[in-house]
């Protein structure tokens, strides 16, 4: 996928385009800073939501497996096929019927995640120093702040699931809004 160089006529394009629509960016900004603003003030909510959340989204796409699989029960793979759709069917049933237990299930996903994320962010920036050069440092913190992530979370179960998931959702939906604030202020100055 290539970006496109503000000097040749797809950059001129992109600019044109983010500068007609500066006010969507504008609006889709501010609804994800409240958004993540509201994660933040109330973690456990947006836990619980995002948990429900996901649960939808595994029985739906569960149902649709199912149907899709019988449908199409010619094709190779059919029991694996099959085995998948009941899977996704049984964790959506099971985050949506027991919310809080699939609260804590997915915070300790979450933090074992950060387990491997740091661990494999270390090893990477440790294996790539040379082609890295002044940058393989950042990758060594941003793996070691994973490992503290991850204790905080794993250490702090049950009573992590209550913040952990509303948190880091807060936090990454309010950059998210506020990068799309900076680039909106930036597309209608230009």
């Amino acid at each position: 996928m290539s970006n496109p160089d503000r000097n040749t006529p797809a950059g001129f394009a992109m600019q044109d385009i983010v500068a007609k629509h500066w006010k969507a960016l504008l609006i889709e900004g501010i609804l994800l800073a409240i958004l993540g603003f509201l994660a933040l003030s109330l973690p456990l909510f947006a836990s619980i939501a995002i948990t429900l959340f996901l649960g939808w989204m595994f029985l739906i796409s569960g149902i649709a497996g199912l149907i899709l699989t019988v449908w199409a029960r010619q094709m190779p793979g059919f029991w694996w096929s099959l085995l998948s759709a009941v899977f996704s069917l049984v964790a959506g049933i099971v985050l949506i019927g027991w919310p809080l237990q699939g609260t804590l299930s997915l915070t300790l996903v979450l933090g074992v995640f950060f387990v491997m994320e740091g661990v494999a962010s270390i090893m990477y920036a440790l294996e790539h120093r040379r082609e890295l050069m002044g940058r393989w440092g950042w990758m060594v913190a941003a793996g070691i702040l994973d490992l503290i992530i991850s204790a905080m979370i794993i250490t702090g179960l049950p009573g992590s699931a209550a913040w952990a998931i509303g948190l880091l959702v807060g936090i990454n939906l309010m950059f998210g809004g506020a990068s799309l604030i900076g680039m909106a202020f930036a597309a209608r100055k230009a």
